[in-house]
């Protein structure tokens, strides 16, 4: 078993888990309920982890969570679409004839 992911929240941890999942690999999430430790424990020590349970799917898990982690930076610059329309970053098809980012 290894950690592939760790979060104040468990909210990206369960996201994270139901994709891994998603992709075949075998997961789950420690330390989900350790919030009641907090003063005992280290905070960071209570943050909810998710753990993959093949060491084989280590390196797939740790890119796909790499993956999902990253800012859509492509999205924050205009694109020039097929019609010659300048289209604003956060939009993916052009308003004017319809055609997907390229």
């Amino acid at each position: 078993m290894k950690r592939v992911y760790s979060a104040e929240h468990g909210l990206m941890t369960e996201h994270i888990k139901d994709v891994l999942q998603e992709e075949g690999i075998n997961c789950m999430i420690k330390n989900l309920n350790l919030a009641g430790g907090l003063g005992e424990i280290p905070p960071i020590e209570c943050w909810p982890e998710v753990w993959i349970l093949e060491d084989e799917d280590y390196d797939r898990a740790n890119s796909i969570v790499e993956d999902l982690l990253k800012e859509p930076g492509e999205y924050r610059t205009s694109w020039l679409c097929q019609c010659g329309e300048k289209i604003e970053g956060q939009f993916t098809d052009c308003w004017s004839c319809g055609a997907a980012r390229g």
